[in-house]
This record gives C-alpha cells, structure tokens and sequence, in this order.
C-alpha cells in the first residue's frame, strides 16, 4: 500500500508549494524517507545550459532539504505559464496519465512517503485534446487521499466549500485542511477556520504563517493522514 497525500488547494497562487515543501521538511526531519511528485508543472525557467527547471520541485527541495533527484519529481515540465492543458498544447509533449502513474510507483518504490502536489485549483484541465485529463483523474488514478491548502483570508469560506463539495461529489477523499497566510489571533481569520471546519465538516490540521519555517502539526499525525491510500 502506498504512503501518501495529494495537495491540491481552492486555486492558484495560494501556497500549495509552500505548503507543501514544509509537509515535506516535517517528514524528512523525522527520519522518514520522503518524496516529492508533482505529475505537469508550467511557468518554468531555462538554466544556463538551456534545460528546463521545474521550479515548484526545486524549492521543495531547497526548503525541506530531501536529496532526491530533481529529474525524479516532474514527469511534464513546460515553459508557458498557463494551464498546464494549454502548455502542452503550444510546447508539445502531451500528459499521458499512464507515465505519470508508473513515475509516481517507481518512487513508492524507493520511498516510504510520497507527497503529491496538484496544478492549480481542483478543476484544472491537464490534458484537454482528443483525450480529457483532469486533476482529478490523476488524483483517482494514483489512488490517494487529499489535503485542500487554501489563504486564510477574506473570501476563503467560499472557495473552501465549493471545493471540498466539489471533490466530494466527485467521489475524492479529503483528509484535512490547511489555511496558509494565516495570521494568529486575526478575529475574521480564526473565524473562517471555525467556519470552515463546521460548514465542511473536516479538520483544520494546520494553519501556517508567512514566514514560518515548520508546521505546527506533529510528524506523527502527518504520518497517519499519509497512510491507507488505494494500491
């Protein structure tokens, strides 16, 4: 059985790389051995010798401090930063849901925890051709439970529900949320997480600031909302 998460968050640019850098640092300075995966990232930069970087891969790697290798973390890398399904359109190199699978599994293999990280909102187009690939498919398709990373902010009650009734509906497995940008004892901002908790009914496991280095959340519970992800 495989150990992992999958974060996605209720839209662009709001800390799901972040986030999810610290969810792996929280591993990692555990002692667990932990990956990251993220299956088509765009928006990406060229290095001196001309290769495409993916850049959500190498902060991760710069803040949590894994060495696993950055060519082992983004099967599908575009330069363009728009949608990844329109990327691919005007780059080339289409994603094929079945390398993405065997990429992720080649990790498990090697790995104890896999952390996941999505492209854009919940209803982001991967592939959208003669062939139709979502996020959620991918999602479905490495058969694993998902934490929705939203702004603690103005407006965050909405996005919140819509998307977890979304992936509810669409017959996702939600574990938890996380409220970035978050800001300790802002009376609209610890509201939205008692509203947020009570109209979705899922937990808030962490709330994490602008400049903060670690989640307050134990590598114990962490652990536990990794494990139990389909085969």
């Amino acid at each position: 059985m495989h150990n992992g998460i999958f974060v996605t968050g209720t839209g662009t640019d709001i800390g799901k790389t972040f986030v999810t850098a610290l969810l792996v640092k929280k591993l990692h300075d555990a002692g667990c051995n932990t990956a990251y995966f993220k299956a088509a990232v765009s928006g990406n930069e060229r290095d001196e010798n001309g290769r495409l970087i993916p850049g959500d891969a190498a902060y991760v790697k710069k803040i949590s401090g894994i060495s696993q290798p950055l060519d082992t973390m983004c099967p599908y890398i575009y330069e363009t930063a728009v949608s990844p399904h329109l990327a691919s359109k005007i780059e080339g190199d289409l994603v094929e849901l079945e390398n993405v699978k065997d990429r992720y599994e080649k990790l498990c293999d090697e790995y104890e925890y896999v952390i996941c990280e999505g492209s854009g909102g919940i209803v982001c187009p991967i592939r959208y051709d003669d062939r139709k690939i979502m996020l959620e498919d991918i999602i479905k398709n490495l058969g694993l439970p998902a934490i929705i990373v939203a702004d603690a902010g103005l407006g965050t009650i909405n996005s919140v529900v819509l998307t977890c009734e979304y992936m509810k509906a669409h017959g996702m497995e939600i574990r938890g949320l996380i409220l970035n940008n978050f800001h300790k004892g802002d009376i609209m901002e610890e509201d939205n997480k008692v509203m947020c908790e009570k109209l979705t009914g899922l937990p808030v496991i962490a709330c994490v600031g602008e400049n903060d280095t670690d989640l307050d959340i134990s590598a114990e519970l962490l652990e536990q909302l990794c494990k139990g992800g389909k085969q």
